[in-house]
């Protein structure tokens, strides 16, 4: 019998709905991927380290036409390979995130 596939540690696998500015995620040498898409109003600005802002940020994800209306940007470790604090900030943050 072949040995089952094991994560490489627990993490948040499910999608979660984040509504407030500041750490995203905390730096995790287990993470194995993530991902982060705008799904408010208000460009939503990311950074791949702490402190991010309107005037200090990597991305800049697009906002939606409404809140939840899955045409805001999207960004993920398909695109980006990092396992570091990852940071958030706009005027109105609203994101769905997923980490593993």
């Amino acid at each position: 019998m072949a040995d089952a596939i094991q994560p490489r540690s627990q993490v948040n696998n499910a999608t979660s709905i984040v509504t407030a500015a500041g750490t995203l995620f905390n730096a995790n040498t287990s993470r194995v991927q993530w991902t982060i898409q705008n799904v408010g109003t208000d460009t939503l600005y990311v950074k791949l380290g702490a402190g991010a802002s309107s005037s200090d940020y990597h991305v800049a994800l697009a906002a939606g036409s409404a809140a939840d209306d899955g045409l805001g940007g999207f960004l993920s470790s398909d695109v980006v390979s990092y396992n570091g604090i990852v940071t958030i900030a706009g005027t109105t943050v609203r994101a769905a995130v997923v980490e593993l």
